[in-house]
Parts: C-alpha cells; sequence; structure tokens
C-alpha cells in the first residue's frame, strides 16, 4: 500500500484547519554541561557564534472535518536551516494553506504539486505539511504511517549514537557508554584540525572496537584539499561515511573531494531538496544520501530520495535530532525502505532533549527502538508539553 496511489475518494474526509506551534525545548542538563565545555558550546565545528542549548521546533497540527487529526514536526536551527520557525509558520498560513484545506490528506501528490508550482523552495514547510498528511491518513484509514509508505519490512531499527566535538577524554568516555549501551554505529564530530582528528578516530575506534560502525560529521571544516587530507587521515580506522567536510554550498568542492578518497561522503547543510540530491550524485560528490525531516522535506520527497537512492546503489543515512512526533515519522520511513538502507539509523532527541513532547516514549533498549504500531506516527502529542514549550501565540487557519 502506497499513500500516493490510494484513492482518496474512498474516505470521505477533508482537511479543515491548520494548527501551527512554535516551540522551544532545551537539551537535557547533562547535554548542556557538555556542550558548554566544547569550543563555541556548539559541540561541533560548524562556524556558528552562538551556543546551541537546545532547538526550535515547529508543530503542524492538521484536523479533518470527520473529526480526526495528525501531526508533524520540523527542527528548525537558523545556522544550518537559514529560517526561524516564524517564517515556516507565516509561509504555511498566508500560502500554503490554500493548497491543503479542503484537501483529502491522502491526496499528497496533488497538494505537493500545487506547492511546488506557487511556492518556490521552502521544503521545510511544505514537508511539515506533507509529514501531518502520513498521521492523519493513518488515523483515518487505521493503519501504522509506515503501511501507507509502501508497507513496514521490520518493526525494531538499530540506531547510531553522537558524540559531539568535545576534550578527547569526554568523547573516550561517550564512545565507551555508548558501546556498552548496546550501540553499534556511531557519528562522530570532528573538524579541529588534521592532526586532532586523527587522534580523536584513534582514540575512539580503540574504545568503540573493530566491530562498531564509524561515521563522521565535519560540519563544513574544511576546504577541499585540507578536507581530502583530513579524510585520508582517519580512513585507517574504517569510517563508513563523511558527512559535509566542505561548505555547503560548494558542489564543486565536495565533488573533488569524494574523487579522491574512499569514503563516501554525505552532504547536509548543503541539501534541501530533491534536485540538491540529484545534482550531488550526478557531480560525483556523495556517496551516501543523507534524509531527516527537513531534507529533503517531508516523507513523500523522502521517500523519493530514498528510492532514488537505491536505484543508484547507494545507501542512505536517516538522521535527526527529533523530538517523539518526527521520531516515530522517520522510524516508519526507515521501516519502510529498511532493506535499501545500509546504514543504522541516527534519532537522538530522547536522549539530547528534556521532552519529547508525547504522552508515551518510544521504546528504546540497547542500540534499538521499536517502530510505534498505532494508527499514523502511533505516538499521541503531549497536550501539556506543548503549552509549556511554546514560544508564541498558536497559528490557526481553517476552512
Amino acid at each position: 500500500m502506497d499513500l500516493t496511489s490510494m484513492s482518496a475518494g474512498a474516505y470521505d474526509a477533508s482537511i479543515s484547519r491548520i494548527e501551527l506551534y512554535t516551540l522551544f525545548v532545551p537539551f537535557r542538563e547533562e547535554v548542556q554541561r557538555i556542550m558548554r565545555a566544547s569550543a563555541g558550546g556548539l559541540g561541533m565545528a560548524i562556524a556558528a557564534e552562538e551556543p546551541w542549548m537546545g532547538g526550535d521546533f515547529v508543530i503542524c497540527r492538521l484536523s479533518a472535518d470527520d473529526g480526526h487529526s495528525g501531526v508533524g514536526e520540523a527542527f528548525v536551527w537558523l545556522p544550518e536551516t537559514g529560517l526561524i520557525p516564524e517564517q515556516i509558520t507565516s509561509v504555511i498560513a498566508h500560502a500554503l494553506s490554500r493548497y491543503v484545506l479542503g484537501a483529502s490528506p491522502f491526496a499528497v501528490a496533488e497538494i505537493a504539486k500545487h506547492m511546488e508550482r506557487n511556492a518556490s523552495r521552502n521544503e521545510v514547510a511544505k514537508g511539515l505539511l506533507d509529514m501531518a498528511c502520513y498521521d492523519l491518513a493513518g488515523h483515518i484509514c487505521g493503519q501504522p504511517a509506515g503501511e501507507l509508505m509502501g508497507g513496514l519490512q521490520v518493526e525494531e531499527i538499530p540506531l547510531a549514537a553522537l558524540v559531539p566535538l568535545a576534550d578527547l577524554d569526554v568523547m573516550s568516555a561517550l564512545t565507551e557508554g555508548f558501546r556498552e549501551g548496546g550501540f553499534r554505529t556511531l557519528r562522530i564530530k570532528l573538524g579541529a584540525g588534521i592532526e586532532q582528528d586523527a587522534g580523536i578516530m584513534e582514540a575512539v575506534r580503540g574504545k568503540a572496537g573493530e566491530d562498531t560502525r564509524l561515521r563522521v560529521d565535519y560540519n563544513q571544516a574544511y576546504g577541499p584539499e585540507e578536507a581530502v587530507q583530513a579524510i585520508l587521515a582517519i580512513e585507517p580506522y574504517g569510517i563508513d561515511v563523511a558527512e559535509q567536510p566542505v561548505a555547503a554550498e560548494d558542489y564543486a568542492g565536495m565533488a573533488a573531494v569524494q574523487h579522491r578518497v574512499g569514503v563516501p561522503l554525505m552532504a547536509h547543510e548543503g541539501c534541501f531538496s530533491l534536485r540538491d540530491i540529484i545534482t550531488l550524485v550526478e557531480l560525483g560528490a556523495v556517496g551516501v544520501v543523507g534524509i531527516n525531516s527537513e531534507r529533503p522535506g517531508g516523507i513523500s520527497a523522502a521517500l523519493r530520495a530514498m528510492d532514488f537512492a537505491s536505484g543508484r546503489g547507494m545507501g542512505v543515512v536517516v538522521h535527526n535530532q527529533t523530538l517523539g512526533i518526527a521520531t516515530a515519522a522517520q522510524l516508519h520511513l526507515a521501516a519502510a525502505r529498511f532493506s535499501s538502507l545500509g546504514h543504522d539509523v541516527e534519532l537522538f532527541g530522547d536522549v539530547m532533549f528534556e521532552d519529547d513532547l508525547i504522552l508515551e516514549p518510544i521504546a528504546c533498549a540497547n542500540g534499538t527502538a521499536a517502530v510505534p504500531l498505532g494508527p499514523g506516527f502511533g505516538v499521541e502529542l503531549d497536550e501539556g508539553a506543548l503549552a509549556r514549550y511554546a514560544r508564541a501565540e498558536t497559528v490557526i487557519v481553517e476552512i
């Protein structure tokens, strides 16, 4: 079963109301301590100038005229996303809502077509609406959202853990702790310098053991020539993926690096749309496709990107720092394309944020997460938490 091919007429429901919530959710205190101790308070090499102590989010609730509702979630961080939450709520309220209100939530392809024709870019806002449509459609037809993405292949997803760029002792301790906690893939933040990076990876590999998969994330730390040398310096430690080693907009630089190293590259900060993904692949600039809630925007676009990657024989990395709604959505997404991923999924919001905004936490144990199997994404929004973390008045658009 695939939502894009299901008959909207089989379910007599149309979207009648859009509610948009702007939130800020702080990191857990222990995460904030690690961030404060790192260079720039960021836990990464990105050249932002303000400490990263929590996340801005937009929650979208779509209500249908038959009484059902569905939710979506978008994470926003200005240095990467290039947006603040109010821009998302504004473009939805004043432009994109006209293509959603009155439509069937099953008609995601038609909704997307109208949004693409009439609003350039804005993948995050479009994707937020698309995600909520999948949850709403699942509630209407009584099916898990993963069944509307082609069918759940598994009900449990192996996870990756994130090790921030910090003091070497801290990174080593975190590596050892995650290994003992059952994680078999780690993403290591690098970019402190070529020699320092090599020292970090030597220590991490020593703590992680040979059977742990390692991917690294440079957060645009280097120019192309430096990036080549940095990646060659850590290749002996067995690296699955090297994420965004050069500036986000430097597609030619990414291609130059990928042509000289054996480690597959992945774009993140520089990849927001399906066209971005196709361009990077055609340039030979990446060897792995990255997917999250915002990139390339929504469930429908993510499915197309994953199928495109699979057709090219490329793996897919699903990763993000998400609250409960987007974590559940991406678990369904990963479960529906599990056989073609090739890489463990990293959804680390439950470790990083002090609240996940859902009533029942997603079951995570021994480095795995269970796919919530109720209708839609299988999770329920915590209305009390929604009110506690709100940073603005709720934006409501309705017929």
